[in-house]
């Protein structure tokens, strides 16, 4: 397994991290896989509790990381590069936004509290919270709108 550097979010650019240091920066909370919905005429994001159907509810997780693009090719593969024009959409809380915009960790993320399981138990997680996209179709995702945090 690669080593990563003490404290590396603290010091490192996003586009100098190693593939495990990138890695490790998400806090596992799911949001990211969450369907949201975005309006066109104000072109606001909302979020729906309606997961991808890769979202594995119990670990808050994805069932097949490796290969989720040959699955859901729509699935976006977060990078330095994609991360500008991915950002508007991205969950507030989430630490490759707050490190592109120049903002610290949250005080409850894993790289911080050396606790990978610090993200579910303040509360920041989707774990048990969604429901599979499988489940309800697009057209009645309006009715399963939450709050973009908990």
């Amino acid at each position: 397994m690669e080593k990563m550097r003490p404290k590396f979010w603290e010091t490192v650019p996003l586009a100098k991290m190693t593939s495990a240091e990138w890695e490790a920066l998400c806090d596992g909370c799911g949001k990211c896989c969450l369907n949201k919905l975005e309006y066109d005429d104000t072109g606001e994001v909302v979020y729906t509790c309606v997961a991808c159907r890769l979202f594995d509810d119990a670990t808050s997780g994805c069932s097949d990381y490796a290969n989720r693009k040959t699955h859901v090719p729509e699935c976006v593969v977060l990078t330095p590069k994609t991360l500008k024009k991915s950002a508007y959409w991205m969950p507030s809380t989430c630490a490759y936004k707050l490190l592109w915009q120049g903002l610290p960790l949250p005080d409850w993320h894993p790289l911080v509290t050396g606790d990978p399981d610090s993200t579910h138990r303040s509360g920041h997680s989707m774990r048990n919270r969604t429901v599979s996209e499988l489940t309800v179709p697009e057209e009645d995702w309006e009715e399963y709108l939450i709050e973009e945090t908990p």
